[in-house]
């Protein structure tokens, strides 16, 4: 599971409001790990707006990042900058605009201003488009609904209740980004020749060390049965 999963979202983590998430979780964590949690909290208000951090007045720089995107097509509305958006509201100083964000609408003549919709940002943020898609898929083909859903269904989460999800782990994150951490579990193990034997009752099959001498043993006797068979072939 993924460590959004901690914070009340159980299942759905493909798409761009997982991505935030994730990407405001990265960031709290960062800021905690060195100290800069409490000096710099983001944008505490998730509303889709422009924010950066370094434009805000502080005695000390804030923690810059550049994002590497690899291979990955940089298309607008892509998740990726989804996770961009949640990490730069968690307080992380990354250079962006807001081109590649959904909401965002090129001019269309030249010398004309582009347009950015920060509203149709936040409803990508908190989910929306799920929830249409969710919607219309329970109305129109139920069975299909229950397919593609099963996950959401099994952790009672309709459409009605996925934007109180990510509201909710906002705040956990936020809140607590460490997350409650799972109890260590007691268990010891006994090896048998391969099999080793855990104190829970379970069992798991882990090969033997060998040594290059006997390695070497294994691979010669493997040819020299090959080789019989291929003589007794003939």
């Amino acid at each position: 599971a993924l460590p959004i999963s901690h914070f009340g979202i159980p299942c759905g983590h493909k798409n761009y409001a997982a991505a935030y998430a994730t990407g405001l979780l990265l960031a709290r964590r960062v800021l905690k790990k060195f100290g800069l949690d409490e000096k710099f909290k983001g944008k505490e208000e998730l509303d889709g707006e422009e924010y950066h951090v370094e434009d805000e007045e502080n005695e000390q720089r804030p923690f810059k990042c550049i994002l590497d995107v690899g291979l990955r097509r940089t298309c607008v509305g892509h998740r990726m900058w989804g996770a961009l958006k949640g990490a730069v509201d968690g307080g992380l100083h990354i250079p962006h605009s807001t081109k590649n964000f959904p909401g965002f609408k090129p001019a269309e003549e030249k010398g004309a201003e582009s347009e950015y919709d920060a509203e149709a940002h936040k409803e990508r943020i908190f989910g929306s488009h799920v929830k249409e898609y969710m919607e219309m898929l329970q109305e129109e083909d139920p069975t299909k609904y229950e397919a593609h859903f099963s996950k959401f269904i099994a952790e009672g989460i309709d459409a009605d209740k996925m934007e109180d999800m990510y509201t909710e782990a906002h705040e956990k994150i936020r809140e607590d980004p460490e997350g409650e951490k799972a109890e260590k579990k007691d268990i010891t193990y006994e090896r048998d020749d391969e099999t080793m034997k855990a104190s829970d009752g379970t069992e798991h099959v882990r090969s033997n060390k060998i040594t290059m001498e006997q390695r070497k043993e294994k691979v010669a006797a493997k040819i020299a049965a090959a080789q019989a068979k291929m003589m007794e072939e003939d």
